[in-house]
């Protein structure tokens, strides 16, 4: 798996749209007293030339050393879709939200906009791996 380090998550968010997505599995890895947490998603990888079409592609996201994490099913909410999936850094923890919330176009979100969320995790680090 790839460890995703603070500075490389723009280029990664480029990589991927997670918009419209689907999750396909949560697994909590419990192993004595720390915690683990795998998201499987497909999504769509990112394109490079104007006139292709996005290829969907299955994506773990391994968050390591989970601290927090809410996983809330509204009665409104669609079952598997992704809203959005964003990864923040705060106090040296991650934060992986896997619902959109409505902030103002140039709005940047804080902590308590991740805490706000129905479905987000906090960890130590953050590894991606592409299955295909």
């Amino acid at each position: 798996m790839n460890k995703l380090n603070p500075q490389e998550l723009a280029q990664f968010a480029r990589g991927y749209r997670f918009a419209g997505g689907r999750l396909r599995r949560v697994r909590v890895l419990v192993d004595g007293d720390r915690v683990n947490m795998e998201f499987g998603l497909f999504v769509h990888a990112g394109v490079k030339n104007l006139g292709a079409d996005a290829k969907l592609v299955r994506l773990k996201l391994r968050l390591e050393g989970v601290e927090e994490y809410r996983l809330q099913k509204r009665s409104n909410s669609r079952v598997g879709r992704v809203p959005d999936v964003k990864v923040g850094y705060f106090d040296g923890l991650v934060f992986v939200n896997l619902d959109a919330w409505g902030l103002q176009p140039g709005e940047v979100p804080g902590v308590h906009d991740y805490r706000a969320s129905d479905a987000y995790a906090a960890g130590r680090a953050l590894s991606w791996e592409e299955l295909g």
